[in-house]
């Protein structure tokens, strides 16, 4: 457990500017970059301890967060 946010422009330094165009001209990636920003926050809080949740409820969390990030992955490398 790192207690240190995965921020997309961290998980992709590589696509800092990509990241930012398609946020502002794609819906999709926008709405994506969005649930991805909300979920890793959810996990943040949960790790460092501000929220509470059960492992099975953080382990879900994990997962949708992976799910998002290859999608977005997948797109930036479109």
């Amino acid at each position: 457990m790192t207690h240190v946010p995965h921020e997309l422009a961290d998980e992709f330094p590589e696509f800092r500017e990509k990241l930012h165009a398609l946020k502002t001209s794609n819906e999709h990636f926008a709405h994506r970059a969005e649930q991805y920003h909300t979920v890793n926050r959810e996990i943040h809080r949960i790790e460092a301890g501000v929220e509470a949740a059960d492992d099975p409820r953080l382990e879900d969390l994990k997962k949708h967060r992976l799910a998002l990030k290859d999608e977005i992955a997948e797109m930036l490398h479109r």
